[in-house]
């Protein structure tokens, strides 16, 4: 028995999708108020099944189902009582194409209509079609203005009013909050979708971006709403310009009184710690200028600023430091020193070489060539160039009035002899110098004599700048005494050529 019943209704339901098969509607239908809609039906392929008639009922989401139309191929078309009496009607009224048209929807029309054919002897066939009715939203969004503190608040606000189907709403946001959203099912079957934006407001979120989305069917693309958050809260102050470098003498130095508030600060007010304001300062809005640091600026600035929620102040303390020295004349007075040393070390190193250049110079006025010839012989004269070329009285203008000594080594007791004009031999005792020049000592007695050397010329040249008496030495037989003796020497003055100063 529960077998035969299981294969009835096995046969029933495949009669009914094989039926069902031959109803062809549109599964859905969109339209907005105001609009008409038509909702078509067609029986395909009917064969050897019979229809006696076919049916529209709506079958609202929230209600029962209702007939609005009626077929009969013998009594007609017929229109019950329902939502959309006068307003339906059978678009061509056949079996076939029993398709129908709705005027003037309203939101209220939304629902499943269905298609119903009673057919013989397979029973009835139906095909649904869901009408759904858009409705355009109106969009909106705001931001709400809160005052800082501890607790979570409403910062911004998003709406779709009116929509169907119901919107989506989404927001875009760098600060850390929640969102949350209500639905609201208006009279006209419409939807409003409410949704509030809340954080702990602090003053760093005030003017950070925030943005509503709202997407519908009814809309190409999404909507975006920007916009800024508003938290209000007391002036927050600082004051900048102080650089702790405010010496003595300074001057057109300022300090700025910087401050953020929501609602903008409308009073700024400057004041010393000790309730005196220096005469150097003057005051001008969020700055104050020092024309000129003194004593009297050594004191704590403080900065009020008020705005409609409060006050907020700043300060700083001023420590007048001495004046720097001037960089620029330090190193004009350096400069200058080390220009000055420089010059003396230079003056001094001309003057120890001119030095040094005289005495060679005035040495070697003094002291005969070393010469190789017959025996050997060093000599020391005391004469002009042109006595030293062998000149004589008669053998040309280097005229040579005075004697000449000769150190012979070949000469018995190595003595120094006088050679006259006509180059004879005389006797004659060595000096310090001539034993100097005969090459019988070694170095470090050489040196020693060349120290006492030095001084007997200087001895000798210092007297002669005196004036002191000059001894000259001429041979004995000369009775003429030449102008041409006399010879310029590099210091200005004039000596003899052969002259011995003593």
């Amino acid at each position: 028995m529960k077998m035969a019943i299981f294969i009835s209704v096995v046969m029933f339901l495949s009669v009914q999708g094989a039926l069902g098969q031959l109803i062809q509607v549109d599964p859905e239908v969109m339209s907005y108020p105001g609009q008409n809609v038509e909702l078509p039906c067609k029986f395909v392929n009917p064969g050897s099944t019979q229809v006696s008639q076919v049916s529209w009922i709506l079958e609202p989401s929230d209600g029962e189902r209702i007939n609005i139309a009626v077929y009969h191929p013998t009594f007609g078309a017929s229109y019950p009582d329902s939502p959309v009496t006068g307003r339906v009607t059978f678009i061509a009224p056949t079996l076939n194409t029993p398709s129908i048209r709705i005027a003037d929807v309203k939101m209220t029309d939304e629902g499943r209509y269905i298609c119903e054919y009673a057919t013989y002897p397979t029973g009835n066939a139906q095909g649904i079609t869901n009408l759904v009715m858009l409705a355009k939203p109106k969009n909106s969004a705001s931001h709400i203005t809160v005052v800082a503190g501890d607790t979570p608040v409403v910062v911004a606000r998003c709406a779709s009013a009116n929509g169907r189907p119901v919107s989506q709403i989404r927001w875009v946001t760098s600060v850390n909050g929640n969102a949350t959203t209500l639905t609201t099912q208006e009279s006209d079957n419409t939807v409003t979708l409410r949704s509030d934006y809340k954080l702990i407001p602090t003053p760093a979120d005030n003017g950070k971006d925030i943005s509503c989305v709202v997407e519908h069917r009814t809309q190409t693309k999404p909507e975006s709403f920007p916009m800024k958050l508003a938290i209000e809260y007391p002036p927050m102050v600082s004051i900048v310009g102080y650089d702790d470098n405010w010496y003595m003498g300074r001057t057109n130095v300022e300090l700025t009184c910087q401050a953020k508030g929501n609602p903008i600060p409308t009073t700024v007010t400057w004041r010393t710690l000790t309730g005196h304001m220096p005469d150097t300062v003057q005051v001008t809005e969020n700055k104050l200028k020092v024309l000129k640091v003194d004593e009297t600026v050594n004191t704590t600035f403080i900065c009020e600023v008020r705005n409609r929620l409060g006050i907020g102040k700043n300060q700083v303390t001023v420590n007048v430091r001495d004046p720097p020295a001037d960089p620029s004349n330090v190193g004009v007075v350096a400069g200058v020193v080390i220009g000055i040393l420089l010059a003396l070390l230079l003056v001094g190193a001309l003057v120890a070489i001119l030095v040094t250049h005289n005495r060679r110079q005035q040495q070697q006025g003094y002291r005969g060539n070393q010469k190789s010839g017959a025996f050997d012989i060093k000599s020391r004269l005391f004469g002009s160039k042109a006595s030293k070329n062998g000149g004589g009285p008669g053998n040309g203008p280097g005229n040579n009035n005075g004697p000449i000594y000769t150190y012979r080594e070949g000469v018995s007791g190595g003595g120094l002899t006088e050679k006259s004009a006509n180059h004879g031999l005389l006797s004659t005792t060595p000096t310090a110098q001539d034993i100097l020049l005969s090459g019988e000592m070694d170095e470090a007695e050489r040196k020693k004599f060349d120290e006492l050397a030095d001084e007997e010329d200087e001895e000798r040249y210092d007297r002669f700048t005196a004036a002191g008496p000059i001894l000259q030495l001429r041979h004995h037989d000369d009775q003429h005494y030449l102008d041409d003796d006399m010879e310029s020497q590099r210091d200005g003055s004039v000596i003899s050529r052969t002259a011995v100063y003593v």
